[in-house]
């Protein structure tokens, strides 16, 4: 009965939030942030579980901070040791927090929190949710971060997530996108390769239109397109690269009658074709009573046996009936 009616109330909280939250004010400069984290079970209705699918459990927090910008995280990058993490939001906020854990080396808790706000071209703060509609990241080899906005479809690259942008040329489909269905998942390769995939936009039916960028001369990009299959209901949000090279994707899925659905995706590199479709197998499925909310951001890294770890992060729309939640599985051999 706790995991129907936490199902309801989420119904009603994302039905909300698609009719349009009030967003908070801007950060006014970046500052300290207090982050308050309290474990989030596996499964409501079974505290052993520890396997779903492909995923073992290794810990989740429930986030909470003393900012009212804190919320709306739409992607998520991890240090490869591990040790921070760093957040946008579709708001136009960033947060940053070493990541503690406990003797058995499973996620434990947030400190050491900072929190601001990007900035336009101009060098101004952006305090309109046009403008501010971060939705994916890409770390870069050279530390800069390539953030891909939606509503106003463009890409700009931060030297440092409080530094003012340089735009970059997107791909030449990139402004026919549905203003509230843009690139949501975005990574990049080891050699550079940036790789970006709408949420919405498709040409194909049963496909969603992604994109290869090859760095060229200037800091531009050479965009050549793919398609990325989806099944009915699911589009992507998120995507990373694993230590062995293949992508993990989450596909979420929303309605009335069922809330929200995430599936956690994997796909090899190989794949990755102009002309071609990605068609990826599902790692696990994630629906109450299991843990999940509406998941944006993931990120992957290595723990210290060697296994592969993915992070999850949830945008809570700022909406009081879902929450910002932080995930970390192990993906079994």
């Amino acid at each position: 009965m706790r995991a129907l009616l936490r199902s309801l109330l989420l119904v009603c909280l994302l039905a909300s939030a698609c009719a349009g939250a009030s967003p908070p004010p801007a950060v006014a400069q970046e500052q300290a942030l207090e982050i308050r984290a309290s474990s989030q079970p596996f499964k409501i209705d079974e505290p052993s579980a520890k396997t779903l699918g492909r995923l073992i459990w290794r810990g989740g927090l429930m986030m909470t901070a003393n900012s009212r910008q804190f919320g709306g995280w739409s992607d998520l990058h991890v240090s490869p040791d591990g040790r921070s993490l760093t957040s946008i939001s579709d708001e136009g906020a960033w947060f940053t927090a070493t990541v503690e854990y406990d003797g058995e080396a499973n996620l434990a808790g947030l400190s050491n929190g900072r929190i601001g706000q990007l900035h336009g071209l101009d060098g101004r703060l952006i305090a309109s949710k046009v403008e501010g509609d971060a939705e994916a990241m890409a770390r870069l080899p050279d530390g800069s971060w390539l953030v891909a906005f939606e509503r106003d479809h463009r890409l700009w690259r931060y030297a440092t997530l409080g530094a003012t942008p340089v735009p970059v040329e997107g791909p030449p489909e990139i402004g026919r996108q549905p203003p509230n269905g843009g690139i949501e998942a975005m990574t990049t390769l080891a050699d550079g390769r940036v790789i970006a995939i709408s949420e919405e936009y498709s040409v194909r039916p049963g496909t969603v239109m992604g994109w290869i960028g090859t760095p060229s001369a200037g800091g531009r990009y050479q965009w050549r397109s793919f398609s990325y299959a989806t099944i009915p209901d699911f589009q992507p949000t998120a995507m990373a690269q694993l230590p062995d090279g293949s992508l993990a994707t989450i596909e979420r899925a929303f309605d009335m009658a069922r809330g929200v659905r995430c599936r956690v995706m994997r796909f090899d590199a190989a794949q990755l074709v102009p002309g071609g479709t990605v068609r990826a197998e599902e790692l696990a499925r994630l629906t109450p009573p299991y843990a999940v909310d509406n998941l944006e951001g993931i990120a992957a890294t290595r723990g210290p046996r060697g296994e592969t770890l993915l992070w999850l992060i949830s945008d809570d729309n700022f909406n009081p009936f879902q929450r910002n939640i932080l995930l970390l599985f192990e993906l079994a051999k």
